[in-house]
Order: C-alpha cells, then sequence, then structure tokens
C-alpha cells in the first residue's frame, strides 16, 4: 500500500517541505532508508543521517533547521516521535483490518456476536460466548464456553481462552498465549499421592490490557484471577490462580508470580522474577531483573538480588561481593601474621 507525502501529512497534521506527491511503501530507520520508505529524525544522535539517507519521506520535528542540502521530502510535525508512533498505529489498522468468518471455523448457535467482527479459519467459538464490536480473533483461536470479550480486541493465532473468561474493551492477546487454565492445585495423601482440587473461578481481564505471546494466565480456585485496567505483560510470564494484579503494571518476560498474591498499581517488574505466593506487594514498586521477591513489599521499594533487598544496598553491596577473593587473601594474610606474632 502506497502513501504520498501529501496523506501523510493530513494524518500527523504536518508541515511538508519538499514533493508533496512522493510516495512511500515501506517504513525504515533512517540509516537504512531507501527510495519508497519513509523514516523519522527525533533523537539529535542521528541528525547527521538525514543529509545522507535515501528515504523519500522523513518526519522531522518543527524546529529541524538542515544545516546542509537534502534530498529527501520532509514532513515537519511538533513531535516526530509521537507522530511516527501515531503512524505504527494507523499502519498496524489498516495491515490488520480484516473483516468477516471464514472457513473452515465453529461457531456455536448459543455464541453472540457483535458488529464489523474477524474470525479466522479454523476458530472455536464456544456454547454462550458473547464478543463485542470490532474483535479480531485470528485462526486457530479457540473460546470457551460462556467467555465474554468486549469491543476492539485482538486475539492473535493459537490463543486458547478457557470457559467463564471476561475479557475487556481494547485488549490485544498475542500468539500462544493461555487465559484460564487450571491453577496449580494439588493436595498431597498420606500414601504420598496426589489429588487434584477443582479450579472453579476464573479470569478477569480489564480493559486495555496487553497479553505477550506464550503468557499464561490460570484461573482462579475461587473467585478470580484479575488483571486490572492498562496492565502490561511481557511473553513467556506465569501468573498463578487468584494472583491480582494491579493497573498499568507493566512485567518483563519469563517472570512467575505465584498463587494468590497482590501486585500494586503502576509496578515496574524486570525480567525473570521470582515472585512467592500469598504476598503483598505495594504500589509503584520497582523490581530488578531476576529478583526473587519472599516478603510482603511496601509502596515505592525498589528491589534488587535473590533473594530481594533494597536497590541501594544491593548496589553497595556488589562492590564488595567483586572484590571478595582480595578480602578473604587479605584476611588470610592478616591470619598468619597474627599466628606469627607479627
Amino acid at each position: 500500500m502506497k502513501f504520498t507525502a501529501a496523506q501523510i501529512a493530513e494524518i500527523l497534521d504536518g508541515e511538508i517541505e519538499g514533493n508533496p506527491e512522493v510516495e512511500v511503501s515501506e517504513l525504515a530507520k533512517i540509516e537504512e532508508g531507501g527510495e519508497g520508505s519513509l523514516t523519522f529524525l527525533s533523537n539529535p544522535k542521528y541528525t547527521s543521517y538525514i543529509y545522507s539517507t535515501q528515504a523519500s519521506i522523513a518526519i522531522v520535528n518543527s524546529d529541524f533547521k538542515a544545516e546542509e542540502p537534502i534530498t529527501t521530502t520532509l514532513i515537519k510535525v511538533k513531535d516526530a516521535y509521537k507522530a511516527f508512533s501515531t503512524l505504527l498505529e494507523y499502519y498496524n489498522q489498516i495491515k490488520l483490518n480484516k473483516q468477516g468468518i471464514e472457513q473452515p471455523s465453529f461457531l456455536s448457535d448459543s455464541a453472540k456476536f457483535g458488529e464489523n467482527i474477524y474470525i479466522g479459519a479454523f476458530a472455536y467459538i464456544g456454547e454462550d460466548v458473547k464478543i463485542g464490536d470490532n474483535v479480531k480473533l485470528y485462526p486457530n483461536v479457540y473460546v470457551g464456553d460462556n467467555v465474554e470479550i468486549g469491543d476492539n480486541v485482538i486475539v492473535f493465532p493459537g490463543v486458547k481462552i478457557y470457559s467463564e473468561t471476561i475479557i475487556g474493551n481494547n485488549c490485544v492477546i498475542h500468539s500462544g498465549a493461555i487465559v484460564g487454565a487450571d491453577g496449580f492445585g494439588f493436595s498431597p495423601g498420606e500414601d504420598g499421592k496426589y489429588s487434584k482440587v477443582p479450579q472453579i473461578g476464573n479470569v478477569i481481564v480489564e480493559d486495555n490490557v496487553d497479553i505477550g505471546a506464550g503468557t499464561t494466565i490460570d484461573r482462579a480456585t475461587l473467585g478470580s484471577t484479575i488483571i486490572r485496567e492498562g496492565v502490561k505483560l511481557d511473553n513467556q510470564i506465569q501468573i498463578a490462580h487468584n494472583v491480582e494484579i494491579g493497573s498499568n503494571t507493566a512485567i518483563a518476560a519469563q517472570t512467575g508470580i505465584a498463587g494468590s498474591t497482590k501486585i500494586g498499581k503502576n509496578c515496574l517488574i524486570g525480567g525473570q522474577v521470582g515472585i512467592v505466593g500469598h504476598l503483598q506487594i505495594g504500589d509503584r514498586v520497582k523490581i530488578q531483573a531476576q529478583a526473587g521477591i519472599g516478603r510482603n513489599v511496601k509502596d515505592d521499594e525498589m528491589l534488587q538480588g535473590s533473594p530481594a533487598f533494597g536497590y541501594g544496598d544491593f548496589n553497595k553491596s556488589y562492590v564488595h561481593f567483586k572484590n571478595l577473593p582480595k578480602t578473604i587473601d587479605t584476611l588470610n594474610q592478616l591470619e598468619k601474621k597474627i599466628k606469627n606474632g607479627i
């Protein structure tokens, strides 16, 4: 799909310097731009590339002033980075603008559908499912019985949404994610064998949540596992039964959260973090990558290490960790001197 500089400027409310009829059909980094590509300049470190790029169109800040001749057509906007992000979103909407119901797919007679939906081939929609407007379910998506999906939701190929799950508006669920599988509930018997504890709760995903590829969110034993509004989950995260994650918290890949832990609002959790069960994590908490959390955490704490402790204390201690061999050598020498009476 091709766009002219004039069309792009209209979308971004920008001002053109150059040829308004020049066309682009792809996006590129400024240092890699070629003929027919669109790029942007927002970081001053990359300014030199604006004079050598072969991109046909470049989005720049409105206060940019060229100091050398430029061959590319410029579109000047208030914030080039934000404008380019807007354009990416617009491009993505066009690219993903599928509609209709592909065959073969199975839709139960009791399911209810909103307007302007897309259901890809080999999708399965169970009994009494409710799906809102502008929902896109890509091929091989499974939606179990009694699931509710709000408006403007995108579910990418291969996602499995188990029964009773509730998903809000404007959510994105990436390929391979599983929402609503059984929580890890087993009861040990006197003979050493385990008996399964039925998991009869559900998962609630509120509005504006993004769930990364391969992430799993377990249904509650009783009640609900809850992902609050605006949460952003990276790929390959494990969220156990009855966990609650507060609004606008972001969690990086390979983090594992054990059952019944409650995480507050606006937290930032790094990759490969492990959090044990039945904890209370406060609001605005920052947890560094690979930390192990085994205690309750107050609001605004910053943690690192395993087991995790204060971020500042960790950094001070790390200096000594690196010097341990030298410190031990020094202690050994002092010990010899004391023994020898020196």
